[in-house]
C-alpha cells in the first residue's frame, strides 16, 4: 500500500502546513502540484494512496481554460485508470450543504473544511478515505 499523497493546493502556507502534518504525524510522502497536466500524470504514474484537492484553485488551467478542483476531480473520476484513487476535497467554502453538493458533483470520497486547525483531524480524514 502506497503512503504517497498528492496535494493539489495553491496557497504556499497551506501547502507547507499540510506537508509537515502529513509527513510528521501521518508518515506520508507528500507530492505537491497545481499543474493539471502534472496532476493527471502523477495520478497515472505515482502510485498514489490519495489526493487532497483544493476546490478553488487560482492558477490552474487545462487546455487553455481556467479550472478549479471540482473540474480536476471530475477528470480524475471519469478516467478508469484514476477513478480508484480516493480524493479528499479541501475548501474554505464550507457553507451548510456544500459538503454534499461538492461530493455529489465530483464523486470525491471525502471533504475537509479549511482553514485546517487540527492536525490529527487532517491525518484521520486522509486515513479514512484511504481505508474506505
Amino acid at each position: 500500500m502506497s503512503n504517497r499523497i498528492l496535494l493539489v493546493e495553491d496557497d504556499p502556507i497551506n501547502v507547507r502546513f499540510i506537508q509537515v502534518v502529513l509527513a510528521k504525524k501521518g508518515g506520508f510522502e507528500v507530492l505537491v502540484s497545481e499543474d493539471v497536466e502534472e496532476i493527471l500524470r502523477l495520478a497515472h504514474e505515482a502510485d498514489l494512496a490519495a489526493i487532497i484537492m483544493d476546490v478553488s484553485l487560482s492558477r490552474s488551467s487545462y487546455q487553455g481554460n481556467k479550472v478549479d478542483g471540482i473540474f480536476i476531480t471530475q477528470l480524475l473520476k471519469e478516467d478508469a485508470a484514476t477513478r480508484h484513487i480516493p480524493v479528499l476535497l479541501a475548501t474554505a467554502h464550507a457553507m451548510f450543504g456544500d459538503r454534499e453538493k461538492y461530493l455529489d458533483l465530483t464523486g470525491a470520497e471525502g471533504y475537509i473544511a479549511k482553514p485546517i486547525h487540527d492536525p490529527a483531524a487532517l491525518v484521520d480524514a486522509v486515513r479514512a478515505v484511504i481505508r474506505a
